[in-house]
């Protein structure tokens, strides 16, 4: 089985564009960690379709769980679906001591069978105990890179990442550009190379800066980052557009797709929060709890991970209306499982 990439001169660029920055990242994390990541390759259809790679690392002195993902799909050879192809990374680390921040970025590159395409470029810092000075130095990067955007991108991320369940935000510093596009390939792959670049290296240098300075973290900081990690996941599955939607277009990167939660999560406190949430995703939060292995602290590994994917597309495939209640940009948001239909 091969895997075969898209036809697109358009796509080929994106792809270069996000190999480029998962090569960077990783080697930045590697030699940071002193610890080699793992690799992983999935296919789309047997590779007729694309498919993925990526590296990762879990449980080192440094890294609680790092996944960094790139991926194209296309569908060259199907003159039935409007999606001509998507190609994108997507990364997130927790690291191990509760005062480093987590961190997720993603970029990708959407483009139809006519060649009308966009980007969505996402860079959001993610600490279980927030450091004002590492927020006002990840955000002062992300300005610097895209200062005419920044604003628009920062109303987005707002908007997206707000929790209405628990009335809060996750992270602390949020970048967020759905369908993003002026018209202009050539400047706009510049652009998310831009931002792409300054978050992963930025991120790499409060990373290196908390893990060098911190001491052996106290009871009370791994509780907080137990906590955190806790409403992360609960974003992710109930909220996160881009997750659900990867979930419901394909089940051949399950594991892959769920490689942002975190290690651990308290299913305690996750259960708390039933209460809070509106019909029908208080059953798919029900789906959820029956997915984790036990009560207390559960570790989320990939056995964990394939039964919470399971348990997302079931929702939806029988609540498809509770797919309007995902985390919105407020943007225009594509019906991107519409067109790998």
């Amino acid at each position: 089985m091969t895997r075969t990439f898209a036809h697109s001169t358009h796509a080929t660029k994106a792809l270069q564009l996000v190999e480029s920055l998962q090569s960077r990242f990783v080697k930045s994390l590697e030699e940071l960690g002193g610890e080699a990541f793992n690799s992983s390759e999935w296919l789309r259809n047997e590779g007729r379709h694309g498919g993925g790679w990526r590296f990762g690392a879990e449980d080192t002195a440094l890294l609680g769980r790092a996944s960094v993902n790139v991926s194209q799909v296309h569908y060259d050879d199907d003159p039935e679906r409007k999606l001509g192809s998507a190609t994108a990374i997507s990364t997130i680390v927790h690291p191990s001591h509760p005062l480093a921040p987590s961190v997720h970025i993603h970029i990708s590159w959407t483009e139809m069978k006519g060649g009308a395409g966009y980007w969505r470029i996402m860079a959001d810092l993610n600490p279980a105990l927030p450091n004002p000075l590492h927020t006002e130095r990840f955000i002062d990067a992300l300005r610097e890179a895209a200062p005419e955007r920044f604003g628009e991108a920062t109303e987005q991320g707002d908007r997206y990442f707000f929790i209405p369940a628990l009335n809060r935000h996750r992270g602390a510093a949020l970048f967020y550009l759905e369908n993003y596009s002026t018209g202009d390939f050539e400047a706009d792959r510049a652009f998310a190379q831009r931002v792409g670049e300054a978050a992963v290296d930025t991120y790499v240098q409060l990373l290196k800066k908390a893990s060098k300075d911190a001491a052996p973290a106290s009871e009370a900081e791994q509780a907080a980052q137990l906590a955190y990690h806790t409403l992360y996941f609960f974003q992710v599955l109930t909220l996160d557009r881009g997750t659900t939607t990867g979930l419901l277009v394909h089940d051949q990167n399950d594991v892959g797709i769920l490689g942002s939660l975190p290690p651990r999560i308290d299913k305690n406190l996750l259960a708390s929060w039933r209460s809070r949430m509106p019909e029908p995703q208080d059953r798919l939060l029900d789906a959820l709890l029956a997915a984790l292995p036990s009560q207390g602290t559960c570790v989320i590994d990939g056995d964990t991970k394939q039964k919470l994917a399971v348990a997302v597309r079931a929702h939806y495939q029988k609540h498809p209306e509770a797919l309007e209640m995902q985390a919105s940009s407020g943007n225009s948001t594509p019906p991107t499982i519409d067109n790998h239909q």
